[in-house]
């Protein structure tokens, strides 16, 4: 039903009361099917799965599970990170050099990047029996599997400008990915939390002595044991979910090849950079979105420790992740008709400020589990807003950047690396700084209690910074220029440029079929 709605939105805003594919055979050319569009959309899971499991877990994981000094854990969150951001310009880099194959040019990318990253995932989550070089083990492990699961999104994120040359029906598309990966953290979040969240042997309220470190009992090397038990199997369940969705993308979504155009001349890497940063908008909407990202992975990262060292909900925690992204799942359909109904910029300051109040709410009332739910509820309602604003405007940026540039082309990939290179970048920064943050706190590893000062800083790190961030990012947005008329005017001169090639390569073919 959510996916009916989604597509009635962009019909409704057709000019013309009848469908496009009875009206011209080139709309029905660049007409997306509802299989198309749900297989492209499962294509999206494995990243937001994953993504959503290593955001809210490694970094409890490391220090709990696998019992790293906070300042180990903080070196491989921000290094992983890190490396992550450096891998997708490069990879964006590398597909844009990329020559088309008999399934496509973003697809070989997809589907021999799949196993290794599989491979790669299973073992983050696995506690080598050694202590020495435990560190290295896990650092090695996370900047390759960010190689490959970069292998695999950065192509995917592109092959949006591939599955159809009209805005309408991309949009539409980015609708039901968008769902599908609100969709998919929630089964990452839902999978690694149910799994692991009941098998923790510390007392449910904050305050009880940790009789963990006065005894270590066999109870408690059992319980930890099973812990990472717990751990792998939640990963094994997700390797599998990543290949299927690998699977329905390979087979479900047709890759389109730009017709009538000639091939672009192959650039530098430094050229790349230049083309993307040259062009205003585009630089505009990366910072902007560049903070706003940053306020909710910081909350992201952080929220699982708030929950159980601030507010005292260890068993709860993993359902209060889970509320939050169910609750982004629903809204999503929303959404869309509101950005659609009042434009994206309007869409951008709603969603996103709606997530304020409640940010403020959880650290200034007192520890209560009813409220909790309810703030998680209604968190999720902007954690939807932040899912797909940024993915449903950056098309707009690529065709501003075409009409402006009508001799460069072939290029839509680097758009796409280098949105995702500074956001990851920065997120590693403020994960890395954040983790840190703890240890100067004094957080002990593998402790049930923490001193007062690591409940301060997490607080401080769920709230005042994260709404800070925010703001900044939303004043940075004022100034992206391209609102729903310039948006609009850019489509209408797009669909002229696409239907003048059209045209072009039609008389071609009947030259040649002439002669």
């Amino acid at each position: 039903m959510c996916c009916g709605n989604v597509t009635w939105t962009f019909r409704a805003h057709d000019s013309s009361g009848d469908s496009p594919s009875l009206r011209d055979p080139r709309a029905q050319r660049r007409h997306l099917s509802l299989c198309s569009k749900l297989c492209y959309a499962i294509g999206g899971a494995p990243y937001q799965i994953t993504g959503s499991a290593l955001g809210f877990f490694l970094q409890i994981y490391l220090l709990d599970v696998a019992q790293l000094d906070p300042f180990y854990a903080s070196v491989i969150l921000f290094v992983g990170r890190a490396w992550d951001a450096i891998t997708d310009p490069t990879v964006g880099f590398l597909v844009t050099r990329s020559r088309w194959t008999c399934i496509g040019r973003m697809m070989p990318w997809i589907l021999f990047s799949t196993p290794f990253a599989v491979l790669t995932y299973f073992l983050i989550w696995y506690v080598p029996p050694f202590e020495q070089g435990k560190v290295a083990w896990y650092l090695i492990f996370y900047c390759l599997f960010q190689s490959m699961q970069t292998c695999f999104h950065v192509p995917y994120s592109a092959l949006t400008m591939f599955i159809s040359s009209n805005q309408k029906e991309r949009d539409s598309a980015t609708a039901y990915r968008m769902m599908v990966e609100v969709m998919g953290t929630v089964l990452g979040t839902a999978i690694q939390g149910q799994i692991v969240g009941g098998t923790s042997d510390c007392p449910t309220e904050p305050g009880v002595p940790d009789v963990r470190n006065s005894s270590r009992i066999n109870a408690t090397s059992v319980s930890l044991e099973e812990t990472k038990q717990a751990y792998l199997i939640a990963s094994g369940v997700i390797c599998i979910i990543y290949i299927l969705c690998a699977t329905v993308l390979f087979l479900g979504v047709k890759e389109k090849k730009e017709n009538g155009r000639k091939t672009s001349e192959l650039i530098t890497f430094r050229q790349g950079l230049w083309l993307v940063i040259s062009h205003g908008p585009y630089v505009k909407l990366v910072i902007g979105f560049l903070f706003t990202s940053l306020a909710f992975m910081l909350l992201e990262g952080n929220f699982a420790l708030f929950i159980t060292y601030s507010l005292g909900h260890r068993k709860d925690f993993q359902n209060l992740l889970l509320l939050i992204m169910l609750s982004g799942t629903l809204t999503i359909p929303w959404w869309q008709w509101f950005l659609s109904r009042f434009g994206k910029k309007t869409a951008v300051y709603v969603g996103i400020l709606w997530a304020v109040p409640f940010m403020i709410l959880i650290v200034c009332l007192k520890s209560n589990l009813i409220v909790s739910y309810l703030v998680s509820v209604a968190a999720g309602v902007s954690v939807a807003a932040a899912f797909l604003l940024p993915w449903s405007m950056l098309p707009d940026v690529v065709d501003d950047f075409k009409i402006k540039n009508p001799d460069i082309y072939g290029h839509e990939a680097l758009f796409y690396s280098f949105y995702v290179f500074f956001i990851k970048f920065a997120s590693g920064i403020s994960l890395g700084i954040s983790t840190l943050s703890l240890k100067f706190a004094g957080y002990v590893t593998g402790s049930c209690n923490q001193p007062e000062a690591v409940s301060f800083t997490l607080n401080v790190l769920v709230s005042p910074v994260p709404v800070g961030l925010i703001i900044v990012g939303l004043l940075i947005l004022r100034t992206y220029p391209i609102d729903e008329e310039t948006r609009q005017n850019n489509q209408k001169k797009m669909q002229k440029i696409l239907e003048s090639e059209e045209d072009s390569e039609s008389e071609t073919s009947a030259l040649g079929s002439n002669v």
